[in-house]
């Protein structure tokens, strides 16, 4: 028997450089959702409990004399962990901000939990425009994917790639696109340039979503909770936590880029930019 875990969790993920670290700290404002800012570890330990699984002889030998009351506990287990790692909390929601959550909605589901999901986007060449921005900030470091050295036209296409940065995450969005209405119904996209133009009607229809009553959100007054990231590549793509929501910075794209982007995630655009001019 499935048991949810409490209280529900609200999945926090998307494309890097879009919005989630500023959609957490609006979220923090309303008195009935937990949301701490950081990057959450727990999705990252969940996969690394499954591989670990799936390398035990010793699991499938008791798959093998009894598969389904094993699985059963496996599922049971699962629960369990996540349960205990959301023990002290007592708000309505508690989000969970990890972009790896995108590569694991039929997980949440098969699990049974209680959960639903925000999907960030960004139009694409303001993404990659954002990091090479901060990487020209930052020369001396390089990314443990090594594009320091690589020209920005080789950079773009490692970071689009698809197990670059960007590249990762796109896919997993784009698999989103086919998984089936109930799970469609569990997704919730947030367009980083709404949010920044007008982030209380974008809070306040998220929070219409999640079923909780209106909230004061006052996008001027942040919340700002610092961390250390333990990662050095965090110099390259993260984005820190503002005490206001700050103006849209257009970022400079060489317009080849720009124009591949737009051929070859031609998908993306029609989803969630439509407009040409957007």
């Amino acid at each position: 028997m499935s048991t949810p875990v409490n209280p529900p969790i609200l999945c926090l993920t998307g494309l890097p450089r879009s919005g989630a670290t500023l959609l957490s700290q609006l979220l923090a404002q309303h008195p009935d959702v937990h949301s701490t800012g950081y990057t959450s570890p727990l999705c990252d330990t969940l996969n690394g409990l499954r591989q670990h699984l799936s390398h035990s002889s010793h699991l499938y030998t008791h798959l093998d004399a009894d598969f389904n009351p094993t699985y059963q506990r496996l599922i049971s287990a699962y629960q369990g962990f996540m349960a205990g790692w959301f023990s002290q909390v007592d708000t309505a929601w508690a989000v969970d901000k990890n972009n790896d959550w995108l590569s694991n909605l039929e997980m949440l589901s098969h699990l049974g939990l209680n959960f639903r999901m925000v999907v960030m986007v960004r139009e694409l060449g303001q993404i990659y425009g954002s990091i090479e921005t901060q990487h020209q900030k930052t020369l001396l470091l390089d990314p443990p994917n090594q594009l320091a050295g690589l020209s920005r036209d080789d950079r773009a296409q490692a970071l689009f790639e698809p197990s670059g940065p960007i590249g990762s995450p796109l896919a997993a969005i784009s698999a989103l696109q086919d998984v089936d209405s109930r799970l469609q119904q569990q997704l919730y996209y947030v367009v980083y340039e709404h949010l920044v133009q007008e982030p209380v009607t974008v809070i306040q229809k998220l929070f219409e979503w999640l079923d909780l009553a209106p909230a004061q959100v006052t996008p001027q007054n942040l919340k700002i909770a610092s961390a250390p990231t333990g990662n050095h590549s965090h110099y390259k793509t993260h984005s820190a936590m503002q005490k206001q929501v700050q103006p849209i910075q257009q970022h400079v794209v060489p317009g080849r880029i720009q124009a591949t982007l737009r051929q070859n995630f031609a998908w993306y655009y029609n989803t969630f930019y439509p407009n040409p001019e957007a």
